[in-house]
């Protein structure tokens, strides 16, 4: 679980860039940033198997890695006006450090912070982005956007160096730090004031400090589709890391589909505050929780794979959970606490088989009313972890509703103290066909990757569950005739874009 605290961030103003192509429209109330882009230089074409002799016009030329075979090209520290990537042969694009897309604009759209920037930053299907280190993150600021929108077939890939050097193997992680989006949508941290300028937002990502939070619910932060995270989430100290991708009070507006986040050293998505919704997301092998929500997150997810590591590096923090859901802050009394409300549809759940497992599939605290429906939960452990936790008296009270949900668990429930009781279970489940069983479900065929439990395809038990209608549970949802995430061998919406579940594509 992220802490959060109070900071205060300097906006700092540099080099503006521009590429092909129009502005995008910023945050609503903001308009687009203007101007004519200019071209880039036309790079010199390499000879195949060399690498490119130059770097685009705005990015640093940082050398060759892959044994010499490509152009690291840099991007700089605070991207302003609108810079585009793409393809490019005989080249590799690189951040490093604190790398910003705009400065905070603060709270209000048609009120932003004097002085501040705006930042536009598209990437191209195909493109592949390398950071060196822990330090190494990139952050798209309140008021400004990204546009990366790879392909079914050609996803973009945010990776480690060790990766591009060919030094990973299946258990490597934390080697960089994520990928970070903030927005302008309401979350638990932010108090709002009726004065212009006046409302103030807390929120420190760990190990980096960023303003997220507003009033614009529909707030749009750009389109992330198709993408891969891989080896991310640097643990800076214990209960202090970065993860896959953290997503800061972002608004409806903003498109999150399709994302694979691989080998987190801690959460695989992390969500604070926000209406934004996803969809199409695979959490393979975070080291903590698959995905993780807090500060009163008010979306909808449908169809998500978690598949958990069977080996495990981090030792503290619970051992991860495939959901950990969470309100916070736990000392506002209830009634007055801006609860998270997420909405979860059609969704795998597998855990590791391990003694080490000490959490459960779906973990809820603090108050959070989360609305879990067409799910499957699966625990092969053969330790106290069960399928669920409802974890203190305020999530009993408000009783999170679970309906078509298929658990397969040594355990369903994990009562652990008065607030956990196998009553406060059966008023859980609220509404209809919740079962328990065996689990049937099944791993796609010829999956190279190693070390992770990636029974996730629906089997026999699985498909006898009969669902409910998710679009009158939740508008962003479709309705289904099954349950879980992936229906049986032929429905293979995970394939193609990502890496590790298909014969001929590994994460490394």
């Amino acid at each position: 679980m992220l802490r959060l605290t109070k900071v205060l961030m300097a906006g700092a103003a540099v080099m503006a860039l521009a590429a092909c192509g129009s502005a995008e429209v910023a945050s609503p109330g903001e308009g687009d940033f203007g101007g004519t882009p200019t071209t880039p230089t036309t790079p010199t074409t390499p000879t195949p198997g060399t690498p490119a002799v130059d770097c685009p016009t705005g990015l640093a030329n940082v050398g060759l890695v892959a044994n010499g075979t490509l152009r690291a090209c840099q991007l700089p520290a605070t991207i302003t006006g609108a810079l585009t990537l793409s393809v490019r042969f005989g080249t590799i694009y690189t951040f490093s450090g604190r790398t910003e897309v705009g400065t905070d604009r603060g709270v209000e759209p048609g009120s932003p912070i004097p002085g501040s920037a705006q930042g536009i930053l598209t990437i191209d299907p195909g493109v592949k982005i390398f950071a060196s280190g822990g330090s190494d993150y990139l952050i798209v600021n309140r008021g400004s956007q990204i546009f990366a929108e790879g392909t079914a077939t050609n996803p973009i890939i945010f990776t480690s160096r060790q990766s591009i050097e060919g030094q990973n193997n299946d258990a490597s992680q934390g080697q960089w730090g994520g990928v970070i989006l903030v927005g302008r949508a309401p979350q638990a941290n932010c108090v709002l004031s009726a004065t212009p300028g006046a409302t103030t937002c807390t929120g420190q990502v760990e190990g980096t400090s960023a303003f997220y939070g507003g009033n614009t619910a529909a707030d749009n932060s750009g389109r992330f589709r198709y993408v891969q995270i891989n080896f991310s989430g640097f643990a800076i100290s214990t209960g202090n890391e970065l993860q896959g991708l953290t997503l800061g009070a972002v608004g409806s507006g903003t498109t999150i589909d399709h994302i694979q986040v691989h080998n987190s050293a801690d959460d695989g998505i992390e969500i604070f505050g926000g209406n934004v919704n996803l969809s199409h997301i695979v959490l393979t092998g975070a080291d903590d929780d698959g995905l993780d929500t807090d500060t009163g997150w008010r979306g909808g997810a449908q169809f998500g794979i978690v598949t958990e590591r069977t080996t495990h590096v981090k030792t503290s923090d619970g051992r991860g959970a495939g959901f950990e859901f969470s309100s916070a802050p736990a000392a506002t009394p209830l009634a007055s606490r801006y609860v998270s409300q997420a909405k979860i549809a059609n969704w795998t759940i597998v855990t590791r088989s391990t003694t080490l497992d000490i959490h459960t599939a779906a973990h809820f605290d603090t108050g959070a009313d989360a609305t879990i429906i067409n799910s499957v939960f699966s625990n092969a452990s053969p330790s106290a972890s069960g399928c669920l936790d409802i974890a203190d008296a305020d999530t009993a009270t408000v009783q999170p509703t679970f309906n078509a949900v298929f658990m397969s668990c040594a355990i369903s429930y994990r009562p652990n103290n008065a607030a956990r009781s196998a009553a406060t279970f059966v008023q859980a489940p609220s509404g209809g066909n919740t079962a328990a069983g065996t689990s049937t479900l099944t791993a796609p065929a010829g999956a190279p990757l190693t070390g992770q439990a990636l029974t996730f395809i629906n089997g026999a038990n699985e498909n006898a569950v009969t669902p409910v209608a998710a679009n009158t549970v939740y508008p962003f949802f479709v309705n289904t005739a099954y349950i879980g995430a992936v229906r049986n061998a032929t429905d293979t919406w995970y394939l193609g874009w990502t890496c590790g579940l298909a014969s001929g594509s590994n994460c490394r």
